[in-house]
């Protein structure tokens, strides 16, 4: 695994081992930020369920303005820390080394907010729907505030009807896909 683009171009990320987490491939993350370009100069970040960081790294070596990582995996937050210390971006994160439920009500007491906002919580567990329900009405949030959800191909989205939130976009891979939300 590797940052594909920006200021850290080329830089080798480390991921924990295991089947803890499951590292976005460097094919889907460059889809991912190709979609993403026009939104990350100068966003701040989160990345709910960071697993080795790739996401929210990827997202500083193409110029968002800072992000805050959320992971409670101890090996996980080692290998986050080391890939913010290797791609020098430590200065523009934060790593919260706890539950992502505990972190957004830890942001909310900060009154932070966020302009994108990725979650790749483990799939088939309906943990995208409990944390899309506890972000869509928390400060942390804004009017035009993205929120890209990747889960397994074969979950069900239809709750997203109940939210006020629009579906910009939908893009499926072989296994998962990801879910697009404007606040």
């Amino acid at each position: 695994m590797r940052v594909i683009a920006g200021a850290a171009r080329g830089r080798k990320l480390v991921c924990p081992s295991g089947s803890h987490t499951r590292p976005t491939t460097d094919r889907i993350k460059e889809t991912l930020f190709n979609m993403l370009q026009m939104e990350i100069p100068d966003a701040d970040f989160l990345d709910l369920y960071s697993g080795s960081g790739g996401i929210g790294i990827e997202a500083l070596s193409r110029g968002c303005r800072r992000c805050v990582f959320v992971e409670n995996n101890r090996e996980a937050v080692r290998c986050i820390k080391a890939n913010l210390k290797c791609t020098r971006f430590w200065g523009s994160a934060e790593v919260l080394a706890v539950d992502v439920k505990q972190a957004v009500k830890r942001l909310e007491k900060d009154n932070r907010h966020f302009d994108i906002i990725f979650m790749d919580p483990p799939y088939r567990k309906g943990l995208e729907e409990d944390i899309l329900s506890l972000l869509i009405p928390s400060s942390v949030v804004h009017k035009g505030t993205l929120l890209i959800a990747e889960a397994a191909l074969d979950t069900d989205i239809s709750y997203l009807e109940r939210y006020p939130c629009s579906i910009e976009r939908v893009k499926e891979y072989k296994t998962n896909r990801h879910v697009f939300l404007r606040i």
